[in-house]
């Protein structure tokens, strides 16, 4: 089932009463309940796999909200007067929720994760550990061509040549020796936003960098949550080894998912909204990201349910079981 997204951004009191998320709203002097921020999914696409499904609304308690806990997949926790309780985040964990906590500038910046992912998490982790340079450089080989190809589309969509991009997405050699991802990126953000002068691609750099910065921060929890879930380390990367990152794996595998994020940038950039600032309207947009379309292994899914697909099929190629990942693609159209 597709597993759903809550964001809270004014203050709460969450708790856990009988698996459920209990959600207490501060109360007005007249006795009238104050909004939450709170934005649960409420909607999905419709998909033909039984696996997939449309999330519920919060069921009211006496004035008080309940979600499933086992509904959740990713809590947002953006303001400074949330407060839960240890056994509810016990509970989260335990259904492999990811909580994710923003600081004081609406950016993500902490993730909460489960630490048990299955029965064989040990022996998945030792094959993690003992897996060969020559297999982790075809790993990251397949997953920079699958990226390459992702944001061609994205360009193709825009009306912008990508034979150049098919071209470089066909020749990444293993471990990508001659750079073709740094090619590709040179070309595609300087097609993807025309409209903004020299747009440059920088983690602290002019907007939107913020609004790409804010949905990556969103896709690297989601990512991170499937490979705990399949019973990986998201600490040891195929291709990053930065000693001060906790998320190499989940940022090696993210790749080929960033286009997905930039085309809701790309959409609320051509709306003519004031993007210099990450309003609220915007982070309702990128909190989509979870049930994006996508298409993988030849059927219609979720975001979120597909990434699934591609952590489980990563523990097999450690596992010796597969030689491949799969990721995902635009859908047509």
């Amino acid at each position: 089932m597709i597993k759903r997204t809550l964001y809270f951004g004014s203050p709460a009191y969450l708790s856990k009463k009988n698996e459920q998320l209990v959600i207490k709203k501060p109360q007005m002097k007249e006795g009238t309940v104050t909004a939450t921020g709170t934005e649960i999914k409420e909607t999905a696409p419709n998909y033909d796999s039984e696996e997939d499904e449309v999330s519920k609304p919060a069921r009211p308690v006496g004035g008080i909200e309940s979600v499933p806990i086992e509904d959740i997949g990713i809590m947002i926790i953006d303001h400074g007067q949330v407060t839960f309780t240890q056994g509810l985040i016990a509970s989260l964990l335990e259904n492999k929720a990811a909580v994710v906590t923003c600081d004081t500038k609406h950016m993500p910046t902490g993730l909460f994760l489960s630490l048990d992912g299955g029965h064989t998490q040990s022996e998945i982790f030792q094959t993690q550990i003992d897996a060969s340079e020559p297999l982790k450089k075809q790993l990251w080989q397949q997953t920079i061509s699958a990226k390459i190809r992702n944001q061609a589309v994205l360009l193709r969509r825009k009306k912008v040549p990508i034979t150049n991009m098919l071209n470089w997405a066909k020749k990444v050699r293993s471990g990508d020796p001659d750079n073709y991802e740094a090619r590709a990126a040179a070309y595609y953000w300087k097609n993807l936003f025309p409209d903004i002068l020299e747009f440059t691609r920088d983690r602290y750099g002019e907007p939107p960098n913020q609004l790409l910065n804010y949905g990556y921060a969103i896709l690297r929890a989601i990512v991170a949550r499937g490979l705990v879930a399949s019973g990986l380390l998201p600490t040891l990367g195929i291709h990053h080894h930065n000693k001060y990152n906790a998320y190499c794996l989940a940022d090696d595998i993210m790749e080929p998912y960033r286009p997905f994020v930039d085309d809701i940038v790309y959409r609320i950039v051509r709306t003519g909204e004031d993007f210099t600032e990450l309003s609220a309207s915007m982070k309702k947009q990128l909190l989509q990201i979870p049930t994006v379309e996508i298409i993988i292994e030849g059927k219609r899914s979720p975001l979120m349910v597909g990434l699934q697909r591609t952590t489980a099929s990563l523990a097999k190629c450690f596992e010796g079981d597969s030689r491949k990942i799969i990721y995902p693609e635009f859908p047509l159209g």
